[in-house]
């Protein structure tokens, strides 16, 4: 295994400009708040001197990170068509070919073997650009023309577009920057969402073609965002206005867009509720008495509280996450016990059954389901050790149909591969999920590398997926494991109250409890343990490389919410208001003190670290460029160590990184490089 060449070159080193925040009696110093400057030369010249010494230090891992790639482009099947979903007159799929760093999307009418037509190809949007990326992408009625938005940037900043199908060119109408499209019944009228300077979607607006945008509700609380989604049964144009705790929706019939919006419930505290329509009822999702949400119906011209019929009962230990509503049926997408199970609803009747899947471990949602006449249910699925697998579903037969399985065309073969879920203690006895995966033949030993990933906030749950990019590690005896810690979604709304708020700790503590579980049961050592996590995974690796920086021995930290009491004192960058909710607000004494205890940027202290490497984008709207940069510049000048500690910066992208799919395999080949030379990971024949 070549080793990382620490006298390549010497560490950047970012100009000192004293500043101090003064807040609540405490001074924060900062001496590198400049780094925000995002257009000062000097910025750029120590971002791009960051990224020379990484490429430095990493040159003696060139020809494995080479290996890694090819690895990587072995096990994808470069020239492929996705499975095609019914949208009225026309099948739509999307197809790569080999070369290509986008997809191109394409459609054939379904009456007749018609010729195939291109809807869209992105390689042709993205020439000559580092990045692109595509969000709206929504066919008028008539499929006549195609409503689609494209960022160049990486900062979300996604213009819409409207494509003429036939003539296969854009109509010289303009709409700015969006964030959600959708048509109404005529195939002229679009109603969209606009954002303010802070990227905060809150403005709805209709545009008729060749006609001037009016506007037809805006949202002036801050801690609201709007989102716009249209009834499967296109019947309703559904205008939602939430919070991380509340929710306010408004509907508008498709067919009457220049009608006003009519509200379902005024918002109240802690009330969430979700809807959908059919044959003249509102299926409300709401946790109105009911944590983990329960189902009821409402008739659309009386939707109060006081009509509401029980459909689906609460039950405690059960998520209901979605519902998909069909003309005789409805899908009910629950998580018991950190696993997704599909319930089907005949509604007619209310028999319903659990679709049953061959593993215990999994991840499954319904996907492209576009028409509501049907007795099938497409859905996607996937294991640690099973590729992605495009289900039919039938409802009437109950059974299961594969309509195509992720190839992997160097070979894979599941039964190589063990899954397994064990659990740690928390520090207060809570028992914490570690699911994991790893080579039949990779023995458990304090001589076992191991590679723990975290996320632990918003709810959001880590599912068991599959990554064909993984393998390249498992195949060298690496156990790649998920700490499924508090914060995150797994077991329920409690589990993420439990790691919100004044219970972040929870969420490090939880996570470092995992990592000490793994080491007292053998499965590797403090010397052969790596941790990686984004975004707000990024603060968690953040925060346990605070806590315990002796635990581990390599971090992988992806754009970082590192900097949190900066950030949410900016009230004018993107998403600091809306997540008051989630972190607290810096300005309340209280809530200062929860963030002060583990904020990463402001806990660094001298001593020593694992080896690290942190990579952020220029163009991240989500979390700025400059808290991973400033993290960086400052833990250079306290470290006592000598192990790495590089900064990849992508000048051309966003939070995401890389658009392109080969420019993305370059990134984790990269990465896992890293990752193998710290960890002294040896080849195998």
């Amino acid at each position: 295994m070549p080793p990382l060449d620490l006298n390549a070159a010497a560490p950047p080193v970012a100009a000192r400009k004293p500043a101090v925040r003064r807040i609540h009696g405490e001074s924060l110093p900062d001496d590198y708040f400049w780094l925000r400057e995002k257009t000062n030369p000097e910025v750029a010249a120590y971002l791009n001197a960051e990224n020379a010494y990484a490429a430095a230090v990493m040159k003696p891992t060139e020809a494995l990170q080479e290996r890694l790639y090819q690895e990587m482009i072995g096990r994808i099947k470069e020239t492929d068509l996705s499975v095609p979903y019914r949208y009225r007159d026309y099948e739509y799929y999307t197809r790569t070919e080999q070369g290509l760093q986008y997809p191109i999307y394409l459609r054939r009418p379904v009456a007749s073997a018609g010729k195939e037509e291109i809807v869209l190809d992105v390689n042709e949007l993205a020439k000559d650009k580092p990045f692109c990326s595509i969000s709206a992408f929504a066919v008028s009625d008539d499929g006549k023309l195609l409503a689609y938005s494209v960022d160049f940037s990486g900062f979300r900043e996604y213009e819409l577009r409207v494509r003429d199908l036939t003539a296969g060119r854009d109509l010289p109408d303009r709409f700015g920057t969006v964030a959600g499209v959708a048509w109404a019944s005529d195939n002229r009228t679009l109603l969209y969402v606009r954002e303010d300077d802070a990227k905060r979607p809150y403005q709805f607006f209709r545009q008729t073609l060749g006609g001037k945008p009016e506007p037809i509700y805006e949202e002036k609380d801050r801690l609201f965002y709007c989102w716009l989604t249209r009834t499967r049964d296109r019947k309703y144009f559904i205008l939602n206005s939430s919070s991380f705790d509340s929710s306010e929706i408004r509907i508008l019939p498709c067919d009457k867009p220049d009608s006003d919006p009519k509200r379902i419930l005024r918002r109240q505290k802690e009330h969430r509720y979700y809807v959908d329509h059919r044959d003249g009822l509102l299926y409300i999702r709401t946790n109105k008495e009911a944590k983990n949400f329960r189902v009821v119906t409402a008739p659309v011209a009386k939707p109060g509280e006081k009509n509401w019929k029980e459909l689906v009962p609460y039950r405690k230990g059960v998520q209901i996450e979605g519902l998909d509503l069909f003309d005789r049926y409805m899908a009910l997408k629950i998580r018991e016990n950190a696993v997704p199970r599909i319930i089907v609803y005949e509604l007619g009747t209310g028999e319903h059954h659990e679709i049953q899947f061959p593993e215990s471990f999994y991840n499954v949602y319904p996907g492209a389901n576009m028409e509501t006449d049907t007795d099938t249910l497409r859905l996607q699925y996937s294991s640690y050790t099973t590729p992605q697998t495009v289900y039919d579903y039938d409802i009437r037969a109950r059974r299961l149909t594969v309509l195509k399985q992720q190839e992997v065309p160097s070979g894979f073969n599941s039964q190589d591969y063990v899954t397994e879920l064990t659990y740690a203690a928390a520090k207060d006895g809570v028992r914490i999920p570690i699911s994991m995966v790893y080579h039949r033949s990779t023995k458990k030993s304090k001589e076992t590398p191991l590679l723990l990933y975290g996320y632990g906030s918003y709810g959001a749950p880590m599912s068991a997926s599959f990554d064909t990019n993984r393998f390249s590690l498992l195949d060298r005896g690496m156990i790649w494991a998920t700490a499924h810690i508090r914060g995150g979604g797994e077991l329920g709304e409690e589990w993420h109250d439990a790691g919100k708020m004044q219970h972040k700790m929870n969420s490090f503590t939880d996570f470092i409890a995992c990592a000490e579980h793994l080491i007292e049961q053998s499965c590797t050592s403090r010397e052969k343990l790596a941790i990686m996590g984004g975004s707000a995974g990024g603060l968690l690796m953040g925060a346990v490389l605070n806590l315990r920086p002796d635990l581990f021995r390599t971090a992988m930290i992806y754009v970082p919410f590192v900097d949190v009491i900066n950030t949410m004192l900016d009230e004018s960058l993107p998403l600091t208001v809306q997540e008051y909710l989630e972190w607290g607000n810096p300005r309340k004494k209280e809530q200062f003190a929860w963030m002060r205890a583990y904020s990463p940027y402001d806990n660094l202290k001298a001593g020593e670290y694992p080896a690290i490497l942190v990579r952020t984008a220029f163009n991240d709207s989500q979390v700025m460029y400059w808290e991973p940069a400033k993290y960086v510049a400052r833990l250079r000048t306290l470290k006592t160590d000598r192990n790495p500690l590089l900064l990849v910066v992508n000048m051309h992208a966003g939070h995401g990184g890389s658009s392109g799919r080969y420019d993305k395999l370059r990134e984790v080949a990269h990465d896992y490089a890293f990752l193998m030379a710290t960890l002294g990971i040896e080849e195998r024949p």
